[in-house]
């Protein structure tokens, strides 16, 4: 199932023709992100993850069809807002300031966070950032999480995942902070990067919708409901978060 891939002022322009299902008005437009793992990235043509995989299970149970198509993290709400996307799909978590763009379906998960670090940058938690250049993906929680916890620190934004990687890999900034799953995905598949804190919140994940497009939020919201009850959650959790524990609002009854 290959799926258009578009960025950035691209993807507002492709999206704003097709808004709402497009040529297919039963078809909901879905804007994602192409490389946050395991939340939600693009592997042989087709976006998937635990936030994508979990939103197909739902449409299932509500008989809605999906469109993917990736954005940035940091214009993914305003896409939402403006009608662009129907649907914002990506780990996305439900903050007071991004209430205040969008809608959110109930939980479907909750928001944990890891810095992440080479042994020999002498980074072990939030009181070792100060004066170093740590990265986060902009607009993301990490970026806010860091303004608040780490001042001092010189914060380095970039407009997704792999640019981040990419600079910490290379030497360009000497600690990031990530989504945990995330941060503990690339320090398997980088060698030399390593999980030094895990910060645990209460911050609920939620699915973005323009705000008053309350039928659409009905739906996923009985959605979810019928894929933690059935044990759907559980399944595409443990094929994309075997690590993690499933907190006790997700499990089947």
């Amino acid at each position: 199932m290959k799926k258009l891939m578009v960025t950035g002022v691209a993807a507002a322009l492709v999206a704003g023709l097709t808004a709402c299902g497009g040529a297919d008005s039963d078809t909901l437009r879905v804007g994602t992100l192409s490389d946050s793992r395991p939340n939600a990235y693009q592997e042989n043509g087709t976006y998937t993850g635990f936030d994508n995989e979990l939103l197909r299970a739902i449409a299932d149970k509500e008989g809605l069809k999906l469109e993917f198509a990736s954005s940035d993290f940091s214009a993914l709400l305003g896409q939402v807002a403006s009608g662009s996307f129907d649907v914002g799909s990506g780990g996305i978590s439900q903050t007071d300031e991004r209430k205040k763009t969008v809608a959110f379906s109930d939980p479907y998960n909750y928001q944990s966070l890891g810095i992440e670090a080479k042994p020999e940058a002498g980074v072990s938690d939030e009181n070792s950032l100060p004066g170093k250049r740590v990265g986060v993906v902009q607009g993301t929680v990490s970026d806010t999480w860091l303004g608040a916890n780490a001042a001092a620190a010189q914060a380095v934004r970039f407009p997704n995942d792999a640019a981040v990687v990419s600079a910490l890999t290379s030497g360009g900034i000497a600690a990031a902070v990530f989504d945990q799953v995330s941060a503990e995905d690339y320090a398997k598949k980088n060698p030399g990067l390593k999980v030094t804190k895990v910060i645990t919140t209460t911050i609920p994940h939620g699915f973005a919708v323009r705000k008053g497009n309350n039928d659409l939020l009905a739906k996923l919201n009985d959605g979810i409901k019928k894929v933690i009850a059935d044990g759907a959650w559980q399944k595409v959790h443990q094929q994309f978060e075997p690590g993690q524990p499933v907190p006790a609002d997700f499990k089947s009854k």
